[in-house]
């Protein structure tokens, strides 16, 4: 039996019409805030068909090279280290007297209130996989630009059942959920877990996302720094096309270790 041998596929049409386009605005031949070529003129351009050109757009679109904007076409976005024009600071501050703070952000609506069992990312940082929590919902958005983003606070029952006072009032700010996590005398540290993925339909009409852009998700989680213990999670989910996160960093000594006996 002969040896089976690999076989090299070239790229999709589509893909290389993209990649000739991202190519030409890398070079400079289209500049930032000007119009690729309709449709019509890059089926002519490059002998494909509309189905391809329309392909090759969304993929330039992913790429965060274009936007298209209803009644004007494609537009060349800024690129060489322009970061998007919205910024989250996920910044943590605790006073000399215990009050603790994060940067104040507008919210566009009242924050909803649910009962959910944990699921996805957040059960498995949590470690409280098919258990059930408190879900607050909160929709925030930068006057400035428009962008908006969603943010969840989840606090499992068990939490709640250690520290009572988290059930009562759940929509309080955060701040104040780690303050009552303080007075219970628990040692609070956070963990910061960053990642991505494309928005599911309902994420793109909540985020005014008219693309495929990529979704930034961050999942905040506060633990007990004496045992290690997981207690509340915070989840962001923001168009990374739009909006930063900036996450201060604080070096942490490394531990120490022993000498061998």
């Amino acid at each position: 039996m002969a040896a089976r041998e690999h076989i090299e596929r070239a790229p999709s049409m589509f893909m290389q019409v993209a990649q000739r386009v991202a190519n030409d605005i890398q070079q400079g031949r289209y500049q930032a805030g000007e119009v690729l070529p309709s449709e019509n003129q890059m089926v002519e351009m490059y002998g494909v068909g509309k189905h391809t050109v329309r392909s090759a757009i969304a993929e330039l679109r992913r790429m965060g090279l274009v936007e298209s904007q209803q009644g004007k076409g494609t537009i060349v976005l800024a690129t060489g280290g322009v970061l998007p024009a919205s910024t989250v600071d996920r910044a943590i501050h605790r006073s000399t007297k215990g009050s603790w703070s994060q940067p104040e952000t507008a919210q566009a609506e009242a924050p909803a209130i649910s009962r959910t069992t944990l699921d996805g990312p957040p059960a498995l940082l949590l470690g409280q996989q098919d258990q059930d929590a408190i879900s607050v919902d909160r929709m925030h958005y930068d006057p400035q630009t428009g962008a908006r983003w969603c943010y969840r606070v989840l606090i499992p029952l068990a939490t709640a059942a250690e520290v009572p006072t988290l059930a009562e009032h759940p929509d309080a700010e955060v701040e104040e959920l780690y303050r009552q996590l303080d007075n219970a005398g628990l040692s609070l540290t956070f963990t910061e877990h960053i990642t991505a993925r494309n928005p599911l339909p309902d994420e793109r009409t909540a985020l005014g996302i008219t693309d495929a852009s990529p979704l930034l998700i961050t999942y905040r989680v506060t633990a007990d720094a004496n045992q290690g213990r997981p207690l509340l999670c915070e989840e962001l989910k923001a168009p990374a096309a739009k909006v930063q996160l900036t996450v201060p960093m604080t070096p942490t000594k490394p531990a120490t270790k022993r000498a061998p006996g």
